[in-house]
């Protein structure tokens, strides 16, 4: 059954500037509290028609609303980086979508608060359509949330020379050694198989939110999934590697396969989640990694959107 969209209308918030030249920082500076409190009930807050003052008036409002920018680690897609901690939004094709995530929930810690600004709008298409994820959880078919909640969720990864992120990109080291350290102390495991790294890690699918207690669908479990793929980027996939050496895949935490149709279940909840809203020049939108998932129209023309990602976490998951 299709499920339902939700009855939720007010993700992004919206914030309108007062009038021509009204700062973004002094705004974030003098409301902390309340706009945290904004974040937490809406899942994101949008900024429009502020004074932001380019990429690094942009890193002043993370640091105004949310601290010191964090570093991207354990990559899983290509950026750029900007700016010291101001990164460009993933670097895919602009004709390929990029399916509803939330930014690094395949690790044991996450950024709780995201932002993304706006510095060149797309000529046509290119939103980053957002996904209220106590909605997700929501619309799950109970059987099909209680069987990840009690076999949690599986992602692997390999790390090929020549295909994809290279691990000494994804751990920003090239250094064996490193990487193993960084595995252990994370929950990974790490196999290497000549020049080629293969982790394997087992994470909770839900988690509560650390305001609100409220349960989340959190994981990148959808998202790494080959059938997830456009058809003939998993075609050429499957072309090259074996199921087990694809760049990613997920299973049940017990190394289960997850059903065809259990997936296309889940896509189809995150689908009817969904809310998009087309990007305008200096927009800023601030996102509660652990209430809203987001993602990434195709799109033309000359899109650039800058991303930093704050407040470091360790969540608690939901054991059943």
């Amino acid at each position: 059954m299709t499920p339902q969209a939700p009855a939720r209308t007010t993700l992004p918030y919206v914030i309108e500037a007062d009038g021509p030249g009204d700062d973004l920082t002094a705004r974030l500076a003098a409301d902390r509290a309340a706009l945290h409190d904004r974040l937490v009930r809406h899942g994101a807050v949008l900024f429009r028609g502020y004074t932001v003052g380019g990429v690094p008036g942009m890193d002043a409002a993370v640091r105004a609303l949310s601290g010191e920018p964090l570093a991207y680690e354990e990559r899983s897609s290509p950026r750029s980086t900007i700016e010291g901690r101001v990164y460009t939004s993933t670097d895919y094709p602009a004709d390929e979508e990029i399916f509803l995530h939330n930014e690094n929930s395949y690790q044991a810690g996450w950024p709780r608060t995201l932002f993304f600004y706006c510095v060149s709008p797309p000529g046509t298409r290119g939103a980053t359509p957002l996904a209220d994820v106590r909605e997700v959880y929501r619309l799950i078919d109970p059987a099909i949330r209680d069987e990840f909640a009690r076999r949690r969720w599986m992602v692997v990864r390999n790390f090929h020379p020549r295909i994809g992120t290279p691990w000494q990109r994804a751990f920003n080291t090239g250094d064996r050694a490193v990487v193993e350290a960084y595995c252990a102390r994370s929950g990974l495991r790490a196999e290497w198989h000549g020049d080629a790294l293969r982790t394997t890690a087992v994470r909770d699918a839900v988690h509560v939110h650390p305001d609100t207690g409220v349960p989340v669908w959190f994981n990148h479990a959808t998202f790494f999934h080959v059938t997830t793929l456009a058809p003939d980027v998993r075609e050429g996939l499957l072309e090259l590697f074996t199921e087990e050496e694809l760049p990613t895949n997920t299973y049940y935490g017990d190394g289960g396969r997850i059903p065809d149709e259990v997936m296309d279940h889940l896509r189809s909840c995150y689908r009817a989640a969904t809310v998009r809203f087309d990007w305008q020049l200096d927009d800023l939108l601030v996102v509660d990694n652990m209430t809203a998932a987001h993602g990434r129209e195709p799109f033309t023309g000359p899109r650039r959107i800058a991303v930093a990602m704050a407040e470091a976490h360790h969540g608690t998951p939901v054991a059943s």
